[in-house]
């Protein structure tokens, strides 16, 4: 079965949205770890170097005294800021892997979503997201690589600016794979709420004859709220024939998300919506035999199975 990102298998997507794959999550984490060891070794080549300096008597001394205090002072707050960025770049990371760790068991079990649009491009070009870059591909440099004997308080001081230097690559690769996984349609619209008619051919309610369902009806009372299954932009909110009262959102590259029955709308159309953000209630306007959220997920304008992609956010991830 085709996967869902691209015919190279490492991208989720056409276009400039990409999910981290193994070998991107790798290399971040790996240099995430790093940075982390390099913070705590700034950190204490700072106060080894600083917390015995040579006694030197009268006013030169007690000068020397405000000037170590001072630089103690500033690289601890360098560092008081550094520390939440790695915490929350190591949280995005881990669940970007989880996510991929996700994708790949789906292909693995023959489950994965079908019919995503597909991206030109080799492997080669998955990290880059089409502005002018380019040269030669050279290791990172490390950002400490003094000894504690030999530093000071100008490189102590260069290596945390090193620091937050690759820090700021790093969020910057990162957020384009947080920005692709907001935009998966794949959080489930509601809190609670029972499966019902699920997606595929079935024996229609009002003809009694069979016919296909293009989406899955999740069933749940009258003013139950509905949630967006991703981040996007409304581009329909009203009446739809056969729908009743619906909410469609276009969540980029090729996916859009159709929400159908509601008794109540809350969005209108060109308002930006955020993954599981309130965008109206359950009801039964429409075509329809009772209180239910029918749910669509298009990819290029075609219904495909929304269960295999609610399923990529609900699995549990061994080991």
């Amino acid at each position: 079965m085709k996967l869902p990102w691209s015919s190279s298998a490492d991208d989720l997507t056409k276009g400039d949205v990409r999910f981290v794959t193994h070998g991107a999550a790798r290399r971040a984490a790996i240099a995430l770890a790093c940075a982390a060891a390099v913070l705590a070794l700034a950190g204490g080549v700072a106060i080894g170097h600083f917390a015995r300096p040579p006694v030197i008597s009268g006013p030169a001394g007690a000068n020397q005294h405000h000037y170590v205090v001072g630089e103690i002072g500033r690289m601890d707050a360098s560092i008081a800021l550094l520390e939440p960025r790695i915490g929350r770049l190591a949280a995005e990371l881990a669940q970007l892997r989880q996510f991929d760790q996700r994708l790949r068991a789906q292909s693995v079990r023959g489950a994965t979503p079908s019919a995503a649009p597909a991206r030109s491009g080799d492997e080669g070009d998955a990290d880059n997201d089409g502005d002018g870059e380019g040269g030669p591909a050279l290791a990172p440099h490390r950002c400490v690589e003094a000894s504690a004997a030999r530093s000071n308080a100008s490189t102590v001081n260069g290596e945390l600016d090193c620091l937050a230097a690759t820090l700021s690559a790093l969020e910057q690769a990162t957020a384009g794979h947080a920005a692709a996984w907001d935009a998966f349609p794949g959080r489930r619209p509601m809190d609670g709420g029972r499966n019902g008619s699920p997606f595929g051919n079935r024996i229609d309610p009002f003809t009694h004859r069979l016919s296909f369902h293009p989406g899955m009806d999740l069933v749940a009372p009258t003013g139950t709220p509905i949630l967006a299954a991703a981040g996007g932009r409304v581009i329909f909110a009203g009446p739809k024939a056969g729908y009743g009262n619906a909410v469609e959102i276009d969540h980029g590259n090729g996916f859009v998300t159709r929400y159908g029955h509601a008794s109540k709308i809350d969005v209108r159309v060109g308002q930006i919506v955020l993954p599981q953000e309130h965008i109206a209630d359950v009801g039964s306007t429409g075509r329809s035999t009772g209180p239910h959220l029918h749910f669509e997920v298009l990819v290029n304008g075609q219904p495909v199975n929304p269960a295999n992609y609610l399923a990529l956010f609900a699995a549990p991830i061994d080991g």
